[in-house]
C-alpha cells in the first residue's frame, strides 16, 4: 500500500485546505457536487436495488456506504452492524473507510464521526475520494493516468471538432459542445452535431445529458442551468460526469477491438477450413474415381465374340485418351492445393493439416500406382484374349465343317446296315452284299481319323473355354454315339452276311474291283474337298508360304488322280460293255458300292473348282502377309535409322561439350543449331508413331527386322532433348562465369585443355590412372590410392593438382581453398567447381583497395569525400546510393558533411558491415 500512499495521493488528491477553501469561496460548487455525487452513487447503488436521496444523511449509518463500495469494487466487505446506536454506525463507517484505505488511498482529516454526524464537507470529500480511486485512477492514456489521462482522452476524442477546446474540467465544458462532441465521436447517429450552436449552451448541455441518460445508461448528474449559471463549474463534478462517458465508450471500443481481432482470426480459420474441405473433397472424389475404375480394369470376364472383345479394347483406348487425362490434372492440382494449404497454416502459426485417414498425398499416389498397374494388366489381358478368341473362332469353324461332312457321310448308314435284303437275295446278290459290306467297312475305317479329329477339336475348344462348348460337346457326343452304333451295326451285318456267304458263292469280281478302287478314291476326293475348304489363320509370310507349298504339292498329284479316276471309270465301262455284249440281266446297280461314276465325276469336278478358289484365298492371304511384312520393314527401316541417329546425336553432343572449337559463343551457337536440327527431326518421330499405329491396328505383335521398339525410340528421343537442353545450359553458365569473372577466352580454353589432355577415352571424366598420370606429369608424387570414376576430384587429388599448377599449399591455404570449392564438405571437387575456382583466381576483378584509390581520386586526394563531389562525379542513382550508405567521416581533418569512403569500400567486399 506504500505505492498508493506516496504517489497516487499526489496524483489525484487535493490538500484538505484546498477542499475547505473551494467550498467557502463558492457555495454553488457544493450544490453541483451534491447533485453529481448523488447521481454517481445511485448509478451504482441501483445495481443493488437501492438509492440515496440525501447524500449526507443516507450514508450516516454506513450501510449504504458499505454497499456502494461492494458494488463498485466487486469485493465483499466485513459484515456490517445492524444496530441503530451511534457506536454501530461509527463501526460500519470505519469498516468502509478501512476498505478505502486498503486500496492505497490516504484519507486526510476524514473520520467516521464526521460522516455519522452528517458533515456535508467530509461526506462529499469521502465520496470524491471514492470516485477518484474507483472511477478515475485507472484511466490511462499514453503513459498518463487519472486526471491527466482523462483530460488527454477528452482532448484526443474532441480534436476533430474545431469549435471544441478542452483544456480543463470546468469552463471548457460550459457551452456543452464538449459533451456533445464525445457522444458524436463514438455514436454519431445519436446527435446531429452540425445543428448545434456554441451560443446556445443550455440546448447543447440538455441534449448531451438527455442522450447520455437515454442511450448510454449515464444518469443525469448535473442540470444545464447549474453549469451555465456558474462562472466556473465545479471541477470534481465535471470530472465525475466525464469519467462516466469515458467508461461507457472505452468499454465499447475494447469490445469492438476484440471483435475485430476475433473476426480476423476466424476469417483465417474459415479460409483454411475451406481449403481443407476442398482438399478433402478433391481427394475423396479422386480416390472414389480410382476405386470405381480399378475394379473395371481388374474385370477379367471374357466376352464370347471377337467383336465384343474389340469393343472392350476400344473402350480402354477411350479411357486412356478421354477419361484419364483430366484425372491426372486433378491429381496434380490436389498436390498443389495441399502444399499451398500447409504454407498458409505455417504462416498463420496454425498446426499442419493432416488429411483424413486414407486421404494423404501418399495414399493417393499409392492408389494411383495400383490404378496404373491394373491398366497394364488389363491391356495385356485384352490382347491375349483377342488372340484366344481368334484361335477359338478358327477351331469352331473347323469343327463345324468336319462335323457337317461326317454327318453328311453317316446320313442313312444306320438304315442301310439294318436292311434284311440278303434274306431274299440270290447267290450273286449275297456275294455282292458281302463285298459291298467289305467296301463299307473300308470306308468306315477311312472315316475313323475324321471322327478322332472332331473329338480332338471339341476337346481343345473345351480347354480354351469356348463359350458355345455345350452345343459343341452335344454334337460331338451325338457323332461319337452314332459312330459306336455304326460299328456295332456293321459288325452285326457282317456276321449275317458271312453266315449267308456259305450258301452264295458267285460274286461279280468286276463290281468288286470297281468298288474297292472307287471307295478310296472317293474318300481321297472327299478329303481333298475338305482340305480345300478348310479355313486357315497365319501370322507370318513363312506360314502362308508353307501352306502355298503344300497346296502346290497337292496340285502336282492331280494328274495321277485323274488317271485313277479314268481307270475306275474304265472298270465301270467294262461292266457296261460286258452287259451289252452278253446281254446280262442287271437287276440293279453295283451291289458292292453306292458310289456311281456320276458321283465320282461330280466330286472330281467339284475338286477342280475348289482348286482355283484355294489358289485365290492363298494369294489374298499372301498379299495380306506381304502387306504386314512391308509394315514391319517400313517401321524397322525408320527405327533402325532413328535409333542410331539418336545415339549418334547423343555422342556428338557429348563431344561438343568437351571439345574446344572456337569461343563459348561459337559452341553455344553450334549447340543451338544442333538443337534446331534435332527439333526439325520431330516429324520423322511422328511418322514412326503413325507406322507403329498401323502395326498395332494390323495386330502385328513381333518384328524380326529391328531390335528397336517404339518405347525405346520415345525414351531415347526424350533423353536427347533433355541432354541438348542441359548442355546448352552448361555452356551458358560458362559464359556467365567468364563474363562475371572477367577472364579471357584463352584462359577458359586453357582450363578445358588441361582437363581434356588426359581424357583420352573422351568420356568427359578422368579415370583413376588418367588422373594419376596427370598429377605425376606435373611433378607431384601420387600414391596408389584407388580412384572412383566419378568425374570429380577428392580432397587429396585437388591438393596435388593445385600444387602441380604452382599454388603454395600450406594447411591454412588449402583449407581456405577447400572451403570455396567444397562448401558442403563432401570431400570431392567437381569439374565445375574447379573451373569456378580457377576463374576466381585468375580473373581480373576489382578489390577494395582499388575502389578506395578511385574514391580518393574523386575526393581530390582527401581522406573523405563530400556529397557535392559524389553528385558531381557519379550518375545520380549511384551517387544517392553512396550517400545513403556512407558513414560520416570522423578523422581529425573532417569537415561538416564529410563522408567515410574507406569503410564503405571495405564493406562492399564483405570485409566490414555497410
Amino acid at each position: 500500500m506504500d505505492h498508493y500512499d506516496s504517489q497516487q495521493t499526489n496524483d489525484y488528491m487535493q490538500p484538505e485546505e484546498d477542499w475547505d477553501r473551494d467550498l467557502l469561496l463558492d457555495p454553488a460548487w457544493e450544490k453541483q457536487q451534491r447533485k453529481t455525487f448523488t447521481a454517481w452513487c445511485n448509478s451504482h447503488l441501483r445495481k443493488a436495488g437501492t438509492q440515496i436521496e440525501n447524500i449526507e444523511e443516507d450514508f450516516r449509518d454506513g450501510l449504504k456506504l458499505m454497499l456502494l463500495l461492494e458494488v463498485i469494487s466487486g469485493e465483499r466487505l466485513a459484515k456490517p452492524e445492524r444496530g441503530k446506536m451511534r457506536v454501530h454506525k461509527i463501526s460500519n463507517v470505519n469498516k468502509a473507510l478501512d476498505f478505502i484505505a486498503s486500496k492505497g488511498v490516504k484519507l486526510v482529516s476524514i473520520g467516521a464521526e464526521e460522516i455519522v454526524d452528517g458533515n456535508v464537507k467530509m461526506t462529499l470529500g469521502m465520496i470524491w475520494t471514492i470516485i477518484l480511486r474507483f472511477a478515475i485512477q485507472d484511466i490511462s492514456v499514453e503513459e498518463t493516468s487519472a486526471k491527466e489521462g482523462l483530460l488527454l482522452w477528452c482532448q484526443r476524442k474532441t480534436a476533430p471538432y474545431k469549435n471544441v477546446n478542452i483544456q480543463n474540467f470546468h469552463i471548457s465544458w460550459k457551452d456543452g459542445l464538449g459533451f456533445c462532441a464525445l457522444i458524436h465521436r463514438h455514436r454519431p447517429e445519436l446527435i446531429d452535431y452540425g445543428k448545434l450552436r456554441k451560443d446556445d449552451p443550455l440546448t447543447n448541455l440538455n441534449t448531451a445529458f438527455d442522450v447520455a441518460e437515454k442511450y448510454l445508461d449515464i444518469p443525469k448528474m448535473l442540470d444545464a442551468e447549474d453549469i451555465v449559471g456558474t462562472a466556473r463549474p465545479d471541477e470534481k463534478a465535471i470530472m465525475t460526469y466525464v469519467s462516466s462517458f469515458y467508461h461507457a465508450f472505452s468499454g465499447a471500443q475494447k469490445a469492438e477491438t476484440a471483435a475485430n481481432r476475433i473476426c480476423k482470426v476466424l476469417a483465417v480459420n474459415q479460409e483454411n477450413e475451406r481449403l481443407m474441405e476442398d482438399y478433402e473433397k478433391l481427394a475423396s472424389d479422386l480416390l472414389e474415381w480410382i476405386r470405381r475404375t480399378i475394379p473395371w480394369l481388374e474385370n477379367r470376364v471374357p466376352e464370347n465374340t471377337m467383336h465384343a472383345m474389340q469393343q472392350k479394347l476400344e473402350d480402354f483406348r477411350d479411357y486412356r485418351r478421354l477419361h484419364k487425362p483430366p484425372k491426372v490434372q486433378e491429381k496434380c492440382q490436389l498436390e498443389i492445393n495441399f502444399n499451398t494449404l500447409q504454407t498458409k497454416l505455417r504462416l498463420s502459426n496454425r498446426p499442419a493439416f493432416m488429411p483424413s485417414e486414407g486421404r494423404m498425398v501418399s495414399d493417393i499416389n499409392n492408389a494411383w500406382g495400383c490404378l496404373e498397374q491394373a491398366e497394364k494388366g488389363y491391356e495385356e489381358w485384352l490382347l491375349n484374349e483377342i488372340r484366344r478368341l481368334e484361335r477359338l473362332d478358327h477351331l469352331a469353324e473347323k469343327f463345324r465343317q468336319k462335323a457337317s461332312i461326317h454327318e453328311a457321310w453317316t446320313d442313312g448308314k444306320e438304315a442301310m446296315l439294318r436292311q434284311k435284303d440278303y434274306e431274299t437275295a440270290t447267290l450273286s446278290e449275297i456275294k455282292a452284299l458281302l463285298k459291298k459290306h467289305e467296301a463299307f467297312e473300308s470306308d468306315l475305317a477311312a472315316h475313323q481319323d475324321r471322327v478322332e479329329q472332331i473329338a480332338a477339336i471339341a476337346q481343345e475348344l473345351n480347354e480354351l473355354d469356348y463359350y458355345d462348348s455345350p452345343s459343341v460337346n452335344a454334337r460331338c457326343q451325338r457323332i461319337c454315339d452314332q459312330w459306336d452304333n455304326l460299328g456295332a451295326l456293321t459288325q452285326k451285318r457282317r456276321e449275317a452276311l458271312e453266315r449267308t456267304e456259305k450258301l452264295l458263292e458267285t460274286i461279280d469280281q468286276l463290281y468288286l474291283e470297281y468298288a474297292k478302287r472307287a471307295a478310296p478314291f472317293n474318300n481321297w476326293m472327299e478329303g481333298a474337298m475338305e482340305d480345300l475348304q478348310d479355313t486357315f489363320i497365319v501370322h507370318t509370310i513363312e506360314e502362308i508360304q508353307g501352306l502355298t507349298t503344300a497346296h502346290e504339292q497337292f496340285k502336282a498329284t492331280l494328274p495321277d488322280a485323274d488317271k485313277e479316276r479314268l481307270a475306275i471309270l474304265g472298270i465301270h465301262n467294262e461292266v457296261s460293255k460286258i452287259v451289252q455284249t452278253y446281254h446280262v440281266n442287271m437287276a440293279g446297280t453295283n451291289p458292292y458300292t453306292t458310289i456311281t461314276p456320276q458321283e465320282i465325276n461330280g466330286k472330281w469336278d467339284h475338286v477342280r473348282q475348289l482348286v482355283p478358289r484355294r489358289d485365290q484365298a492363298l494369294m489374298e492371304e499372301h498379299a495380306r502377309q506381304q502387306h504386314n511384312e512391308r509394315l514391319r520393314k517400313q517401321f524397322a527401316a525408320q527405327a533402325n535409322v532413328i535409333g542410331p541417329w539418336i545415339q549418334t546425336k547423343m555422342e556428338e553432343i557429348g563431344r561438343i561439350s568437351i571439345e574446344m572449337h572456337g569461343t563459348l559463343e561459337d559452341q553455344l551457337s553450334h549447340l543451338r543449331q544442333y538443337e534446331k536440327s534435332i527439333v526439325n527431326y520431330k516429324p520423322k518421330i511422328d511418322q514412326l508413331e503413325g507406322d507403329h499405329q498401323l502395326i498395332q491396328e494390323a495386330l502385328i505383335f513381333d518384328n524380326k527386322h529391328t531390335n528397336y521398339t517404339m518405347e525405346h525410340i520415345r525414351v531415347g528421343w526424350e533423353q536427347l532433348l533433355t541432354t541438348i537442353a542441359r548442355t546448352i545450359n552448361e555452356v551458358e553458365n560458362q559464359i556467365l562465369t567468364r563474363d562475371a569473372k572477367g577472364i579471357s577466352q584463352e584462359q577458359m580454353n586453357e582450363f578445358r585443355a588441361s582437363f581434356n589432355h588426359f581424357d583420352r577415352d573422351h568420356s568427359g571424366t578422368l579415370g583413376p590412372e588418367e588422373f594419376k598420370a596427370c598429377l605425376i606429369s606435373l611433378g607431384y608424387d601420387i600414391g596408389n590410392d584407388p580412384q572412383k570414376k566419378t568425374g570429380m576430384m577428392d580432397t587429396d587429388d585437388f591438393r596435388a593438382c593445385l600444387i602441380s599448377m604452382g599454388y603454395n599449399m600450406g594447411e591454412a591455404e588449402f583449407a581456405r581453398i577447400m572451403s570455396i570449392v567444397d562448401p558442403n564438405r563432401l570431400g570431392v571437387v567437381t569439374f565445375q567447381a574447379f573451373i569456378d575456382f580457377m576463374s576466381r583466381e585468375t580473373a581480373d576483378t576489382d578489390t577494395a583497395d582499388q575502389v578506395m584509390a578511385s574514391f580518393k581520386i574523386l575526393a581530390g586526394d582527401k581522406n573523405y569525400i563530400t556529397v557535392d563531389e559524389l553528385r558531381r562525379e557519379l550518375p545520380p542513382d549511384q551517387a544517392e546510393y553512396c550517400i545513403a550508405r556512407m558513414a560520416p567521416y570522423t578523422g581529425p581533418d573532417a569537415v561538416p558533411g564529410a563522408l567515410d569512403y574507406m569503410s564503405f569500400s571495405t564493406a562492399l567486399y564483405g570485409e566490414s558491415d555497410l
